[in-house]
């Protein structure tokens, strides 16, 4: 049997042990449920669409997203009995277990309280486990917030909660619907855009990341794209001795985080 929440959203717990759990988390499902809590402006992660849904509810829902940014995707309805086996009615949204922030105001927030913000922008990075691994030490290096895409990027879900030791209940998130528009905006804000890229010649010891600084990492198979590059003030490399082409980026991003607290120390 399911737990219903007070809300009436029809919010379900999953069937099982908690330790079971499927990693998308907490999740909503029926059209008008998920169209509740999308005007309640819920955190969501994601929202499974049946393929072929009725078409009636599939316009009530569709009204209820417009202008809405969620990340939406068609799925078979196999997917969705094996995910509840209530009637969902063609439509499942997968609750954040934490709230979201827009980059632009924290920075202005940091700002204005005459602090220099430290963003860690995460550009298409998938690996839940990476995701983890980066925020906690993120944390621990003193990250202000973490950047993502809204799209085409992993999200915060209980088993990124757990990879990170809790660290992603103690610093922020941020999504944005464009990467390059945010960093530019953050960067006219006197925030200095580091790119860490093995595409550059700069070593990172040699790169100045003292006072107001946004780190770009890229993804595991295609780094950071171009057109962030080109927006970066400057783009440093990890130097390697091995063979091998590049390193996991949950380990870069440690070393890179470490070296501008190391500069910072010793300035």
């Amino acid at each position: 049997m399911g737990k219903y929440n007070r809300d009436g959203f029809g919010e379900r717990e999953k069937i099982g042990d908690r330790e079971n759990r499927k990693s998308e988390g907490t999740y909503i499902f029926g059209v008008r449920a998920v169209i509740e809590a999308i005007k309640a402006e819920r955190e969501i992660n994601k929202i499974f669409i049946q393929k072929g849904m009725n078409k009636e509810l599939f316009m009530e829902l569709k009204a209820a997203l417009a202008g809405a940014n969620h990340q939406l995707q068609f799925v078979p309805v196999e997917k969705l009995d094996g995910i509840t086996d209530a009637n969902h009615q063609g439509v499942i949204a997968f609750a954040s277990p934490i709230k979201y922030y827009k980059v632009e105001e924290l920075v202005e927030k940091l700002i204005e309280e005459d602090k220099k913000p430290f963003i860690l922008a995460l550009d298409r990075i998938t690996d839940v486990r990476n995701f983890g691994a980066i925020a906690r030490t993120a944390e621990c290096e003193g990250v202000d917030a973490i950047l993502l895409p809204s799209k085409g990027s992993v999200q915060v879900t209980p088993d990124a909660v757990k990879t990170s030791a809790g660290a992603l209940n103690r610093i922020k998130i941020c999504r944005t619907e464009d990467m390059k528009d945010s960093l530019y905006y953050i960067q006219q804000c006197g925030v200095r855009i580091v790119g860490c890229t093995e595409k550059s010649n700069t070593p990172l010891y040699k790169t100045n990341l003292r006072g107001s600084v946004a780190v770009i990492m890229g993804s595991e198979e295609n780094g950071i794209t171009s057109d962030l590059l080109n927006l970066a003030d400057v783009n440093c490399t990890i130097p390697m001795k091995g063979e091998i082409a590049s390193l996991n980026v949950g380990v870069a991003a440690g070393m890179v985080l470490y070296e501008k607290v190391r500069q910072e120390l010793n300035s």
